[in-house]
């Protein structure tokens, strides 16, 4: 069987995995976010936390929620890793410098799992487990409790009410990604991946010296990095690790975790708002956008350019022999468009235009399927852009499942879609003008310019992969990609909020002969264009002078 036919099944074999599990996980999470009905689990945990599940909030109470939830994340995991010198399980490592600290803190906070450390060399058991694991979970869960309350926006109306954010976040954390995870970590335990607490290990002679493996608590994590779009390894070479992903079944697998919930939530949302073609119509938006940048990448990576790339077979460098070229295709663009961030190969050996298709996945917004939440909340960012679009090429008011999307709503969409172009463009900038930050750079010319774009395009959209050649354990870039993280996350999360809060308010508008109807193929096309325009006029200038030059040359 040749490389790319082997690609192509196994695309195929991801395709039919989602689609068993699209309207019975859809339909489940719907039923999750819309019961009244609380597990005896969850009662200890709010009496635990002092809430009340039942009370309703406005946005502006939602949004305050989500930011001192993650406020006392960031704090709680950035003196966790301080302390690690004389906590139990620190395995000797000791604590972790304040600056990294800091930035390994926001990152899992944010979802973004940005590494800027080697983890088997920097972190001991407890912090793996006790704290970035944990963060793992609840990062997701705050993420699909913002998209929740957007979808209640839009399901309400004549309230200022969204939900309850501890409710959403217990019940997203309990009875989804806890289960989901279990079920997944043993599937890896059964093929391979290990799950331990033991110590460190001198494995053998290798050139005159030992190397020293560590074990540690790996499918449980990898589980939930994966199902939760988190991203961040147990080692630093992350799921190119054979502790890890040891095998091509496994590889197959992590990537269908990736993809299942965001592409599932589409279901939710169409359930919720009453009408599963919506969720439908959102859905093959997704997969368009996810598809065609799969067979481009795959194109791009099998294109065989140049004798050593022909006797290769292709563009091997970088990348997994036991997974080749079309699993590490595959993989490579469902963790940049999502907010995953994992790797199975490594993105800078990727020829020009194969890494600048993953900055391209991640400049889209991530919503293709995007991360667990933030992909389905972007997405419908995206649509009330392109119902505007449409209602100014026809001369109407713009609606969008019953509801005016008028001057407010508007210019909320607009700031959501502007702030994270500006955060990279920005940083990206200031980064190749000073004097110190490009000396981490490995590489010159576009690749290196490449290098530091895609750091702070992961960062902004909080991916967390990484050019590798990059050296990021530094003050200035622990610093500047925290805060990129930090104003990446929950800046657009307060104008989805806002937005929410914005539409629960207003009074349905029927149906007319002049409404345009979002749940057909017409508008799929629309929503896929704006995403492509809005993308291409704001990043081009910048892939001009990293991928594209390189790839180009």
């Amino acid at each position: 069987m040749g490389p790319v036919l082997a690609g192509v099944l196994q695309l195929l074999a991801l395709i039919a995995a989602l689609a068993l599990a699209y309207i019975p996980l859809g339909t489940y999470m719907a039923r999750v976010y819309s019961s009244d009905k609380h597990w005896r689990v969850e009662k200890w945990v709010y009496k635990g936390i002092g809430a009340n599940p039942d009370a309703e909030m406005t946005w502006s109470a939602y949004l305050r929620g989500v930011l001192a939830f993650s406020a006392v994340g960031v704090l709680f995991l950035y003196a966790l890793m301080r302390l690690q010198g004389v906590l139990p399980g620190s395995l000797g490592f000791s604590s972790v410098d304040p600056a990294q600290s800091f930035n390994t803190a926001v990152s899992f906070v944010t979802n973004t799992n940005w590494q800027s450390y080697y983890g088997e060399q920097t972190m001991g058991h407890v912090v793996q487990t006790a704290g970035l694991a944990v963060q793992n979970f609840v990062s997701a869960a705050v993420g699909m409790a913002v998209a929740v309350a957007l979808v209640r926006g839009f399901a309400r109306s004549r309230t200022g009410e969204l939900g309850n954010f501890w409710s959403d976040l217990v019940r997203g954390t309990v009875r989804i990604l806890v289960p989901g995870a279990a079920i997944a970590a043993v599937v890896l335990v059964a093929c391979g991946v290990i799950q331990n607490f033991s110590g460190i290990h001198e494995v053998g002679q290798f050139m005159g010296g030992s190397q020293q493996w560590n074990g540690g608590a790996v499918a449980s994590q990898e589980a939930i990095k994966e199902l939760g779009t988190n991203g961040g390894g147990y080692f630093n070479a992350n799921s190119a690790h054979p502790f890890e992903n040891p095998t091509p079944f496994t590889n197959l697998f992590e990537i269908f975790l990736i993809l299942v919930i965001p592409f599932a939530l589409t279901r939710t949302f169409g359930v919720m708002v009453g009408s599963v073609k919506q969720g439908y119509a959102i859905l093959a938006t997704m997969f368009t956008v996810w598809l065609g940048f799969v067979a481009l990448m795959m194109w791009t990576e099998f294109a065989h350019h140049g004798p050593a790339l022909q006797a290769a077979g292709g563009a091997y460098e970088g990348k997994e022999v036991r997974f080749g070229i079309g699993a590490s295709s595959i993989f490579a663009v469902s963790t940049t468009l999502t907010s995953t961030g994992a790797v199975d190969s490594f993105h800078s050996s990727f020829t020009g235009l194969g890494g600048g298709i993953t900055m391209l996945g991640m400049m889209l917004g991530e919503i293709a399927p995007g991360g667990v939440g933030s992909g389905l909340y972007g997405m419908l960012i995206m649509a009330v852009i392109a119902v505007f679009i449409a209602g100014l090429m026809v001369g109407r008011t713009p609606e969008y499942l019953g509801k005016k999307i008028g001057t407010r709503e508007i210019k909320l969409a607009a700031c959501y879609i502007l702030i994270t172009p500006a955060l990279v463009l920005v940083f990206t900038a200031v980064s190749m003008a000073l004097p110190t930050p490009p000396h981490s750079m490995l590489n010159s010319g576009a690749h290196g310019f490449s290098e530091v774009l895609y750091a702070f395009t992961s960062a902004s959209n909080n991916n967390g992969s990484a050019f590798a050649g990059l050296n990021a354990n530094t003050d200035w870039f622990n610093t500047m990609t925290g805060l990129a993280m930090l104003l990446g996350r929950f800046l657009p999360m307060v104008f989805v909020l806002a937005l929410a809060g914005s539409l629960a308010g207003q009074q349905p508008v029927p149906v007319t002969a002049g409404t345009l109807r979002t749940e057909k193929p017409l508008f799929t096309g629309l929503l896929v264009g704006a995403i492509l325009i809005i993308t291409g006029l704001t990043y081009f200038p910048a892939l001009a002078l990293g991928p594209l030059a390189e790839g180009l040359a």
